[in-house]
């Protein structure tokens, strides 16, 4: 199967079971360049508060948004899209991952569905592999001694990815949808439980559920003043059977700045860890370097 028809076939799968996360760029045909914003200045700005998470300050209060890298609003005050460092020239790439679960999923994983991937996050460590964790906050609140561990280790950051995983867009694969006021509040729902949890390290960066956005969502958002990170290649892992391919075509599809979209969700992408394996001393041949979001951001 070729690298083109794999992108396909992730597409479908994601969009099939549960929406997971990554089911396209999300980025609409018109204005999606001017959507991107302009960096900030290159001393790292920390957003201002916004309602259901701490305040700033020198050390920050574990679930708040540390001071990190961010890009200025782009055009009206919309927020700003991240996807990939364009004017980067030396060989950095981003190694995300979404740690999916939407609000009503409870009842799956009492009764044993896993949707954390904990040997994931142990490769990540063991292969000295900086990466940013896409969280929603209904996972933090499932997995908080996970969200912990993940959110205190200067190995990794934890970015925003919702707390409910409904859709900011519709249609969104099938996702509920919600309203401006209601996708605003979702984004602090989501921080306030990395608070509760005692993650640290988190960043004041958003995944939209299913990459799934427009102008109402980015001005829905806007106060929360996050930048909303996408990426530019699509790992092809949600629902794969086979690390090979997966690891291909990740492998295929990097660029220096690159930001490659993956999971951490076991029950949902059950081979990512053992394509780990293949990606990244295969990279690091290839003489690429990984980086945190933040750090490509930051450039």
């Amino acid at each position: 199967m070729s690298v083109s028809v794999r992108n396909v076939a992730a597409v479908t799968a994601l969009g099939a079971a549960l929406a997971g996360c990554a089911g396209g760029t999300g980025t609409s045909q018109a204005g999606g360049e001017a959507r991107m914003g302009t960096r900030a200045a290159s001393t790292p700005a920390s957003p201002s508060p916004s309602p259901g998470a701490p305040g700033s300050s020198a050390a920050p209060r574990p679930g708040a948004p540390g001071k990190a890298p961010t890009i200025a609003p782009g055009p009206n005050g919309l927020t700003p899209v991240f996807e990939r460092a364009r004017r980067q020239t030396d060989k950095t790439v981003a190694l995300t991952f979404d740690a999916d679960m939407t609000s009503d999923q409870g009842p799956r994983a009492a009764s044993g569905e896993r949707f954390d991937n904990p040997e994931l996050i142990s490769t990540l460590r063991t292969l000295k592999v900086p990466s940013t964790i896409f969280m929603t906050g209904r996972w933090a609140e499932e997995y908080p001694d996970q969200a912990k561990a993940i959110g205190t280790d200067p190995n990794f950051e934890i970015a925003n990815h919702s707390y409910s995983h409904h859709a900011f867009k519709s249609p969104c694969y099938g996702l509920p949808t919600l309203d401006g006021a209601a996708a605003r509040a979702d984004v602090d729902r989501a921080f306030a439980a990395f608070r509760t949890a005692g993650a640290v390290n988190t960043v004041p960066y958003f995944r939209f559920p299913g990459g799934c956005y427009d102008d109402q969502a980015l001005r829905a958002i806007a106060t929360a003043r996050v930048t909303a990170v996408q990426w530019d290649v699509v790992s092809g892992d949600a629902f794969a059977k086979d690390p090979d391919a997966v690891a291909e075509q990740v492998l295929a599809g990097v660029k220096p700045g690159s930001v490659v979209v993956m999971h951490c969700t076991r029950s949902a992408a059950p081979v990512t860890e053992e394509a780990i394996h293949t990606i990244v001393p295969e990279l690091r041949k290839r003489g690429y370097r990984f980086v945190k979001v933040s750090e490509l951001i930051g450039k």
